[in-house]
């Protein structure tokens, strides 16, 4: 079957946006299927830079793209990358919503802050962007979906009833200032005329796609790690980034999917809080993370950044049912004697090979290291796998044995050809 599913193998920020890119060049149609404007990817095309939100990085290859039911939409976020695209020559026209995906409001984002604020030294590390109340809503059956939206007469009567709500608890509970309706309601009213065009009913127009054969390529945002129910709770994003979100957030059945590929980096990074247990502290991590340019695309955040976990990776592939590997990143390794990679963990006496669902136990692991010779050439050029310094070739390898993954790309730069491709894919 011509589909395939793109996902985070470890706690998102892995290079998806790049990969999707690549992808994208042999797929007909690019399909985001969950998280909103929390997430950022970001694509360097012949060297101009591309920063994503909520736009599928397909649009950069001419592709029709869709934003699926399982996306919570900022419109305002939306329609400010679609007017960028637009400035740069990118038809916009084939972008489409779907007319299930719920609306991000102002008061999903003060809540945001508030309630991160509040929570003092358990922070999560949200983006403040109203991600985890707008899903709140959804779950509670009290959102706004973009169909609501577009019936002016419905959402009047939606967000005077929501708001009274919230304006209340934002006044009593937070002691904020309440958001007025009248500004609220004229800003989206004004968002939904702009996004009318573009919303449909996405499930069936990706159904009939994969019914005529076309390759639809599925993206994921955030990672593995970062799952509501796979990931490392509670410091999680607030919906499913795992393969099987993209049968929920896009409308069709797990029969339609084909194969799944992973994407992981060379070495690992995380943004925000929560048990990391491959971190590198002090001036290696630091030198990683100015090599890596690791600062996030959403948040410009500084990552905490680690080796490679081969535990989670394991995991990852597990969760997931990954057909394959894309790995990112192989460049920014280069320059050190030594590269370490994590086998196993140590924790109270005991040596676990499995990913512990239990974050307290999680956090007092130790990583068991395997240490690998580094390599000092330039492997921005290479563009086969046998043409890879030793060193680069034999890490490789080794992630490929100890994962139980072929390797079906690699990337050696950011730039969109700077990419080994393994076969086919689709």
């Amino acid at each position: 079957m011509s589909t395939l599913v793109l996902v985070g193998a470890q706690w998102g920020d892995e290079g998806k946006g790049k990969i999707v890119d690549c992808l994208a060049e042999a797929a007909d149609m690019v399909v985001r299927y969950q998280g909103g404007a929390n997430a950022g990817h970001t694509v360097v095309v012949k060297g101009r830079e591309y920063k994503l939100h909520l736009v599928p990085s397909g649009l950069l290859n001419h592709k029709v793209c869709v934003i699926g039911n399982g996306v919570v939409v900022d419109p305002a976020q939306l329609l400010s990358e679609m007017d960028r695209l637009a400035a740069e020559g990118f038809d916009v026209g084939r972008l489409y919503l779907s007319d299930c995906a719920h609306v991000i409001l102002p008061y999903h984002k003060r809540l945001d802050a508030v309630e991160e604020d509040r929570r003092g030294d358990r922070k999560i590390g949200t983006t403040g962007r109203g991600i985890g109340p707008a899903y709140r809503d959804k779950f509670s059956r009290t959102g706004i979906r973009m169909a609501d939206l577009l019936d002016a007469a419905v959402f009047r009567e939606q967000l005077a009833a929501h708001l009274e709500q919230v304006n209340t608890f934002l006044e009593r509970v937070y002691d904020q200032e309440p958001l007025h309706f009248a500004e609220v309601l004229e800003s989206y009213i004004g968002y939904a005329e702009r996004l009318r065009p573009h919303v449909t009913d996405t499930s069936l127009l990706v159904n009939r796609a994969i019914d005529a054969g076309q390759r639809v390529l599925f993206e994921g945002a955030q990672g593995t790690l970062l799952d509501i129910d796979h990931g490392t709770y509670p410091y999680v994003t607030s919906s499913s980034p795992t393969a099987g979100g993209a049968c929920i957030g896009a409308g069709v059945g797990p029969t339609r999917i084909g194969r799944v590929i992973g994407v992981a980096k060379a070495y690992a990074t995380r943004v925000g809080d929560g048990p990391f247990p491959t971190e590198i502290e002090g001036a290696e991590g630091d030198w990683l993370r100015e090599r890596g340019r690791e600062y996030g695309t959403t948040t410009g955040r500084p990552r905490r950044c680690g080796w490679l976990d081969l535990v989670a990776l394991r995991y990852a592939a597990r969760v997931n049912g990954l057909s394959g590997l894309a790995l990112t990143k192989l460049d920014t390794l280069g320059g050190l004697d030594r590269v370490r990679v994590c086998v196993a963990y140590e924790c109270d006496g005991r040596r676990l090979e499995e990913w512990p669902h239990n974050t307290a136990l999680l956090a007092r692991c130790r990583p068991v290291y395997v240490d690998l010779p580094g390599w000092s050439e330039d492997v921005g050029g290479v563009r086969r796998l046998e043409d890879l310094p030793v060193a680069a070739r034999d890490y490789v390898t080794f992630v490929e044995e100890h994962a139980g993954l072929s390797m079906s790309i690699i990337s050696v730069g950011p730039d969109r050809d700077q990419t080994i491709l393994r076969g086919s894919l689709f």
